[in-house]
C-alpha cells in the first residue's frame, strides 16, 4: 500500500481539481473515486491478509451518487458486528487516522442508547437474574431506537446532539442528555444497533466487522474479567448469551452491509488504506 501511495503522489498523470460546488465537478470526483476504490480492492485481494471480505456490488455507485446529489449532508459511517468482533478498535483507528489528517470527526456508540433498566434490576435483584428471567438485552426493543434515529438525523443535518450515557456497571442506569456529540463532517457510529431496521437507512456507509468465534471469545472473556471485574464463570455465561443474541439480531444484518471487513486484520495495513484514500482525494493539480 505504501507503493500505491508513493505512486499516486509522484504520478504526473493527475486530474485538475474539480469545482466541488458544481454538480459537474462532483461527478468528475465521483468517477475518479470509483476507479481508485476499485484499485484498492484489486490490491487488497492480493494481500496475504485482506481487509475487505466483501463489498456490495452497488456500494460504489450508490455512494458516489450520494456525493453528487447531497454534498452538504454530514458523512455518517455505521460500524456493526458481533460482540468483540473489533468494532470499537476499527472505529478508534478511523478516528485516529482522520484526526491525524486534520479532518473533523465525531464518534457515537449506540450502546449508550440502551434503555434504563435500573428499576427492573432492583426488582429481580441483579442484572443476571433479570436476563435469566427472559430479558433480552440486545433486542431492538431494549434500545431507545426512536431517540437514536432522531439524534442521527440531527447529526446528518449538521446539528449537535446531547446523547444519553448507559452506565456499564450492571446497574442498568441510563443518564439522559449526558454528553454532547458535535456534528462534524464525518460521524462514525458503532454498536450492534447501528444496522437495526429503524436506523440503518440513515448511514452513507454501512460496515460489518466479522471475526472468528474463537478469537471473539478470547477477547470477550479477557475484557470481561479485566475491565468489568466479572468472574470467569460469569463471563462464559454472558458469552453464551452473546452467541445466541448475535445469531438472532446481528448476523442477519450482515446482508445489509456495504462492506464486510476482517476484524482480525492488521491495523497498520488498515491505516495505510485510509491514508491512501486521503491521498487520492487530495492529490490534484
Amino acid at each position: 500500500m505504501h507503493l500505491l501511495i508513493e505512486k499516486e503522489i509522484n504520478s504526473e498523470d493527475k486530474m485538475l481539481k474539480p469545482d466541488f460546488n458544481s454538480k459537474t465537478g462532483r461527478e468528475l470526483l465521483a468517477f475518479y473515486l470509483q476507479s481508485k476504490f476499485k484499485q484498492i480492492l484489486a490490491y487488497d485481494k492480493k494481500s496475504p491478509s485482506p481487509v475487505f471480505k466483501e463489498v456490495s456490488p452497488n456500494f460504489i455507485s450508490n455512494f458516489t451518487k450520494r456525493l453528487i446529489n447531497n454534498p452538504s449532508k454530514r458523512f455518517l459511517i455505521g460500524i456493526t458486528g458481533e460482540s468483540a468482533s473489533g468494532k470499537s478498535t476499527i472505529c478508534k483507528e478511523i478516528k485516529n487516522v482522520v484526526e491525524k489528517l486534520s479532518l473533523p470527526v465525531s464518534i457515537l456508540s449506540t450502546d449508550n442508547y440502551f434503555k434504563d433498566i435500573s428499576k427492573l434490576i432492583k426488582k429481580y435483584g441483579s442484572f443476571d437474574n433479570l436476563t435469566d428471567n427472559g430479558y433480552d438485552v440486545d433486542a431492538p426493543e431494549s434500545f431507545q431506537m426512536k431517540l437514536l434515529r432522531e439524534d442521527l438525523q440531527l447529526l446528518s443535518m449538521g446539528e449537535s446532539v446531547m446523547a444519553p450515557h448507559y452506565v456499564p456497571n450492571g446497574t442498568g442506569v441510563s443518564i439522559p442528555n449526558y454528553q454532547k456529540v458535535c456534528s462534524n463532517k464525518i460521524v462514525v457510529v458503532e454498536g450492534i444497533a447501528t444496522m437495526y431496521e429503524d436506523v440503518r437507512d440513515i448511514f452513507d456507509v454501512k460496515i460489518y466487522i466479522e471475526t472468528e468465534n474463537n478469537i471473539r471469545q478470547e477477547r470477550f472473556i479477557k475484557r470481561a474479567i479485566a475491565e468489568r471485574g466479572q468472574s470467569e464463570e460469569n463471563a462464559i455465561k454472558h458469552w453464551k448469551y452473546l452467541l445466541s443474541a448475535g445469531e438472532k439480531y446481528v448476523i442477519p444484518n450482515r446482508k445489509n452491509a456495504d462492506i464486510v471487513l476482517d476484524g482480525n486484520s492488521d491495523l497498520n495495513y488498515f491505516e495505510q488504506i485510509l491514508n491512501y484514500l486521503n491521498t487520492v482525494t487530495n492529490n490534484f493539480i
